[in-house]
């Protein structure tokens, strides 16, 4: 069922709601470490600790990322635009040039962020174009600084 709503229309509206920007990261059916930048992050519930986040059916890691038994969830802070851009960009060498630290599940994580949520899969539910994730947290870390934000189709941040 397609929407009668104008889709330029309605990106210009949701633009108005300002975002935090996130990375995801994850390993393939290969155990290949896979990663995207993702703004649709959004709490969920206290007790248990999930988040939800979702991904596009067209993305390009959508079966890696849909199949993934555990996850990454890195918050980014004000000075991790152009990672958040490579991270964006499909095709990308996304981890040759980043820090990163491995986890448990060898999953790489970013070593610098904001906020890290170590999680593994809860549930699924179909979004549309789009899958909605939702993650239960095992383990969160925090960095307080500065966190970048997405708002009208442009950067900024918010915080210190």
């Amino acid at each position: 069922m397609s929407s009668t709503i104008d889709s330029q229309l309605l990106r210009e509206a949701l633009g108005q709601f300002p975002t935090g920007v996130t990375i995801v990261t994850a390993l393939d059916a290969a155990q290949q470490p896979i990663g995207m930048t993702v703004s649709s992050f959004n709490s969920v519930s206290l007790d248990p600790a999930l988040v939800l986040w979702s991904v596009g059916r067209e993305a390009h890691a959508f079966e890696s990322f849909n199949e993934a038994s555990h996850t990454v969830i890195h918050v980014l802070n004000a000075e991790q635009k152009e990672l958040c851009l490579t991270f964006a960009t499909p095709g990308a060498d996304k981890f040759g040039a980043t820090d990163t630290e491995l986890n448990q599940h060898g999953i790489p994580m970013l070593k610098d962020f904001v906020a890290r949520f170590q999680c593994k899969a809860y549930n699924h539910y179909d979004g549309g174009d789009h899958v909605i994730l939702v993650s239960e947290i095992e383990k969160v870390e925090v960095k307080p600084s500065a966190t970048l934000t997405f708002h009208r189709g442009d950067f900024g941040q918010l915080g210190e």
